[in-house]
């Protein structure tokens, strides 16, 4: 039983596109009731559509800015942004030439443009006359629109402009917005069994390399991203292992998985390497160290002995994600995680590519750290590559978000 509320109850990134109808009055509505609902909503008009609702009106309702232009915001690349950070599209009105457009890919606009760059689902309501409705070219439009997954609510029976009726009319609001979240809810339940059966072992959390008994050698990962991903895959059905490396008890609790405690890169190392031999995935989120003391002591070094400089010798740590792929069986699917400092985004790509080069596991995920991002964050960025340095896919977000987009990824590897 699909629960048509169940996506009013987070919010969502919603783009509304208007297009130049005269049922444009009417998308007014779909924008207030999702507003009301607590979604972040996006208007993205048609120039013809402005004929009919004004941009301050729009603006208005949204609580967001509105344009037509691909001009706009051009250091965003703001077609490609709203598409990505997208959880659903609405078009309401869906006049004939939208619905050719779209069926046809044409991107002239901010609106076409941005259909492209979207992998949200996508809900139309056309609005025209019974004839346009009817007609051999906007029946195969709607086809082809059907056969790659849009979904259309309407048209319904009903007066229209002039002294006209029949079939043609837009969908009223709210039913137009409680079919969107239904079929929103749909692609999630489909989403949570994906990966039923499937043995995932996920890294997370940050290793500590200890010199004495107190102190050590750590970062700052909290293990919020690998636990993310832990915590989405079960919810699709995988059974979850998860090696957690100083992660608070508390962050755990709730995820269906079974956890084993490491603390140092050598711990982590066996735990995942046992794990893996029976895994069909392997998520390595951890932010292992790259070194550790030489010399562990047994007592606690003290500063008096050891002047005003101090001088710790390291070694270097073994390569989970190169060793892992090394030994990677056939069908097993390897996800490596690079977390970069370098604020500019070609320029970590290429860092990435170079990782993947030497490491070719099936997925490496780049994300943006540093002193306000990426570690001890609710929020993260990221960029996935494949093998040959091709990026996959980009996305920013919620760590939650972020776990749902590499999990997508991992399941369409699986099949």
């Amino acid at each position: 039983m699909i629960d048509v509320n169940a996506a009013a109850e987070r919010s969502l990134t919603v783009i509304v596109g208007i297009t130049g109808g005269i049922a444009a009055y009417k998308a007014v509505g779909v924008v207030r009731d999702l507003v009301k609902r607590g979604h972040e909503v996006h208007v993205v008009p048609t120039e013809g559509a402005l004929r009919f609702v004004g941009l301050p009106t729009l603006e208005a309702l949204s609580r967001n800015p509105v344009t037509t232009s691909v001009w706009d915001d051009v250091s965003e690349v703001r077609h490609v942004a709203l598409g990505r950070r997208a959880d659903l599209v609405v078009i309401a009105p869906a006049t004939a030439d939208s619905l050719a457009r779209m069926a046809h890919g044409l991107a002239s606009d901010l609106l076409g443009t941005t259909l492209l760059a979207t992998e949200a689902p996508v809900v139309v309501a056309p609005a025209m006359h019974p004839q346009m409705w009817e007609h051999p070219a906007t029946r195969a439009n709607v086809v082809t629109l059907r056969e790659r997954g849009v979904h259309l609510v309407g048209p319904v029976v009903g007066a229209l402009t002039g002294d006209d009726a029949g079939i043609g009319r837009m969908a009223e609001p709210e039913d137009i917005v409680t079919a969107a979240l239904a079929v929103l809810d749909r692609t999630s339940e489909t989403r949570r069994g994906d990966l039923s059966g499937v043995r995932v072992v996920v890294s997370a959390g940050g290793t500590r390399e200890p010199f004495d008994p107190v102190r050590f050698v750590g970062n700052r990962s909290s293990g919020r991203q690998g636990l993310a991903i832990a915590a989405d895959a079960a919810a699709r059905g995988a059974v979850v292992t998860v090696v957690a490396a100083n992660v608070e008890a508390g962050l755990t609790a709730g995820i269906d998985a079974t956890v084993v405690p490491v603390g140092s890169a050598l711990e982590l190392a066996e735990a995942v390497h046992a794990a893996a031999a029976e895994a069909d995935v392997v998520v390595m989120t951890a932010a292992v160290a790259d070194y550790r003391p030489a010399e562990v002591l047994a007592e606690k070094l003290k500063k008096d002995a050891q002047g005003e400089r101090m001088t710790l010798e390291l070694v270097r740590n073994p390569d989970v994600l190169a060793d892992l792929v090394a030994a990677r069986r056939s069908g097993q699917v390897i996800v490596g995680f690079a977390a970069e400092t370098e604020p500019d985004r070609d320029a970590r790509v290429e860092l990435g590519r170079a990782k993947i080069a030497r490491k070719p596991a099936d997925l490496l995920v780049v994300n943006h750290v540093g002193w306000t991002a990426g570690f001890e964050r609710e929020e993260n960025a990221i960029e996935v590559l494949v093998p040959g340095g091709a990026v996959v896919r980009e996305t920013s977000g919620t760590k939650a978000e972020v776990a749902t987009a590499v999990l997508d990824l991992v399941a369409t590897a699986l099949t």
